[in-house]
């Protein structure tokens, strides 16, 4: 079963600053069913308008952990330099103890670099399949996710989703959200009403009962049952905090815890003082290993922040020493394009100085040429005026001549 449920009115979920915290709920159904490496691939859901998806491998991916992550959907087709923030939190329920429950807490900044986060060795499968627990219950595992973008103030917490229960919640199931696995319905159980004022009769009897009831049921612990346990805890702390955190070993401690307060002290082994730091250690042992996880993964992020801005310097630069290149480059093209302008400039005025003979060529050529057409029209009136004329030019010379033997005539008798 894959369901969204979101926080309503009257719901016991805070809200962020969208209004409200969204509860992602997982039935992996047929559990042994899985081999290592495969992956399961919700549907898209939609939170405070922004859709995910969870992956997760449920035999692990390359390891013998259960492996889960919160994936951005679709992350290519979003606009450059999108980033989106989510606080969430992830759990495998114990669905005998529900307080014992496995979870994870983190908030991170998803980005086109980052656009998957989550938990490579979210629980060990050697606890996960361990019988005496609850976290496979009739070959079924339940994940549970919640997810809100509220940036001022951290919500999401172990108590915060041990202590939610979806038969509490005046929820609704959002529509459109496919089922992954095989549906099966959540029994719901409704809690007792106490009467608002008990007598003094009620008190006592209540107190008295209970008294009798916890000495008829108190667990006798031997010395050596109180032993191993301490041993566990001895091994638990040898441990860094970080380490612990991701071990998964605090369910098994609760049980240590719960032998090692059950058993009966002697004066000289255990004072008074010592059982109560003990009993107070139970309760801050796992938010000490949370606030150092989360310290760690705080640094883990600013590590990883630094590697981008690193990168992104180195980019810059590089990005500045080509711009100083290419804005060379492109003083050099813009002084050749001047030169280039200059030249066609001349070639231009050239080009219109040969234009303007080329006209003057073709206008006194166009004159001469219906100078001549009309010569050629009167040719033939030409060359007969011509015949006569030379015709007329013999006459001429022969008569010339007659009147020079003439006048030669003359020069003997004068």
């Amino acid at each position: 079963m894959f369901t969204i449920l979101s926080a309503g009115s009257g719901s016991n979920l805070s809200k962020d600053g969208n209004g409200k915290i969204a509860k992602v709920i997982w039935r992996i159904q047929n559990f042994s069913r899985f081999k290592q490496d495969q992956r399961l691939c919700s549907d898209y859901f939609t939170v405070h308008g922004n859709k995910w998806r969870f992956i997760i491998y449920p035999k692990g991916y390359k390891g013998d952990h259960f492996s889960i992550y919160l994936e951005v959907a679709d992350p290519m087709t979003l606009p450059s330099g999108w980033s989106r923030f989510a606080q969430y939190g992830f759990a495998v329920i114990d669905q005998i103890d529900r307080k014992t429950s496995i979870t994870r807490v983190t908030e991170l900044e998803f980005n086109a670099r980052y656009s998957a986060w989550g938990f490579a060795s979210f629980l060990a499968l050697s606890e996960l399949e361990d019988p005496k627990r609850g976290y496979l219950l009739n070959g079924a595992c339940l994940v549970e996710a919640y997810i809100s973008s509220d940036k001022t103030q951290r919500r999401i917490s172990h108590e915060f989703i041990v202590e939610t229960d979806t038969d509490k919640l005046k929820t609704k199931e959002v529509h459109g959200v496919k089922a992954a696995i095989d549906n099966q319905t959540t029994t719901k159980t409704k809690p007792a009403i106490e009467p608002e004022e008990p007598t003094d009769e009620d008190v006592n009897t209540f107190f008295s009962g209970l008294e009798s009831k916890l000495l008829s049921s108190k667990i006798v612990v031997s010395q050596e049952e109180a032993k191993e346990a301490l041993a566990k805890l001895d091994e638990a702390m040898n441990m860094t905090p970080v380490d612990f955190y991701n071990s998964g070993k605090f369910s098994p401690l609760k049980q240590s815890f719960k032998i090692l307060s059950s058993f009966k002290y002697s004066s000289t082994s255990l004072t008074i003082e010592q059982k109560n730091e003990l009993l107070a250690m139970q309760e801050s042992l796992k938010e000490v290993a949370d606030r150092a996880a989360k310290a760690v993964e705080d640094k883990k992020h600013l590590s990883e922040m630094e590697s981008m801005k690193l990168t992104i310097t180195h980019n810059l630069d590089r990005n500045l020493v080509r711009y100083k290149e290419v804005e060379s480059e492109v003083k050099q093209v813009d002084q050749k394009l001047a030169a280039f302008q200059q030249h066609v400039e001349e070639a231009q005025k050239e080009r219109e100085k040969m234009l303007d003979e080329r006209n003057g060529i073709f206008r006194s050529s166009k004159r001469m040429k219906v100078e001549l057409e009309a010569l050629e029209k009167k040719w033939a009136e030409y060359e007969a005026k011509a015949e006569v004329a030379e015709k007329e030019e013999k006459t001429v010379e022969a008569e010339w001549e007659r009147m020079k033997d003439f006048i030669s005539s003359l020069k003997g008798k004068i």
